[in-house]
């Protein structure tokens, strides 16, 4: 139902609940985003809503189609404040939704095309169309700066809406595809990770994992993100320790260190009169001291 200005009614309380914000710290949902391999947490407002339910949001970046995959949670959530529920989706703004995927290929494909033809340095990764088309957003890839001024004009000229052209890295890339990890799960950056941490070959080492290329890095080719999870609690337990491999001494005797078992806070070490023991990390380091 609209109001006499044209306006929704549901848009205003959506607005209302956007810029109180005691609402930061208040009723939330998770949403994952159609077309989009994300989710994330919205204001919830007063709505009614149920796990399936398929709803229309305002993010950062406009108006879509949602499905509420957990029910309504307490949460204090510091980028809720854009991101809005506004109402459940009608039937009409679902099948426009499915138009809207159809399109999105549609676009890729016609933007490949003039990509390959004008031999332009950039590589597409895919393209979103907002729920009311007032915008398309063709997200690429490409080494240095690209002129794509043309390539904008003629996409706006095919397509009848604005267009934005917007270069992401390569992790990015990786969230925006979806995938999974060596661990078998869906990619981190596609579902709960919201910013990308500096991951290094020194936080792999500090945590006893394997440097093989192959198991350390993750679908975009860089370092895996979950390195970074347990890298301070790896660091406080190290703290104060020799490395692994190094020679330490025990009363009389001498040995070297072996392993460091994080989970059993276990030391193991080989003595110099032929024999292995195994002891509490706290203990070793009061012997060390």
């Amino acid at each position: 139902m609209e109001t006499p200005n044209g306006e929704n009614p549901a848009d205003e309380t959506a607005e209302t609940i956007k810029d109180d914000p005691e609402t930061q710290g208040f009723r939330t949902v998770l949403v994952a985003i159609r077309g989009q391999n994300r989710s994330a947490h919205f204001l919830a407002g007063e709505h009614t809503l149920h796990p399936g339910d398929e709803v229309v949001v305002q993010s950062e970046k406009g108006k879509a189609i949602g499905v509420v995959t957990e029910p309504p949670v307490t949460l204090h959530c510091r980028r809720c404040a854009d991101r809005v529920v506004l109402r459940k989706a009608t039937p009409e703004e679902t099948e426009k939704d499915r138009e809207n995927r159809e399109l999105e290929r549609k676009a890729l494909d016609f933007c490949a095309d003039l990509v390959r033809e004008w031999d332009i340095p950039m590589h597409l990764v895919r393209v979103e169309f907002l729920l009311d088309r007032s915008k398309a957003i063709f997200y690429f890839t490409a080494e240095k700066r690209v002129d794509f001024r043309e390539l904008v004009r003629m996409l706006a000229k095919e397509f009848g809406t604005r267009i934005e052209m917007r270069q992401i890295g390569i992790r990015d890339e990786a969230r925006l595809l979806g995938g999974l990890g060596p661990c078998g799960m869906p990619f981190c950056c596609s579902t709960f990770l919201k910013d990308f941490d500096a991951i290094s070959v020194k936080m792999a080492k500090e945590q006893n994992v394997i440097l093989n290329p192959a198991k350390i890095s993750g679908g975009c080719g860089r370092l895996l993100c979950c390195l970074s999870f347990e890298y301070a609690q790896y660091r406080e337990l190290l703290e104060g320790l020799p490395k692994t491999g190094k020679k330490i001494t025990l009363g009389e005797l001498t040995g070297k260190i072996r392993f460091f078992d994080m989970f059993t806070r276990k030391a193991t070490i080989d003595m110099s009169d032929g024999t292995t023991i195994s002891m509490d990390i706290d203990e070793l380091k009061g012997k060390l001291k």
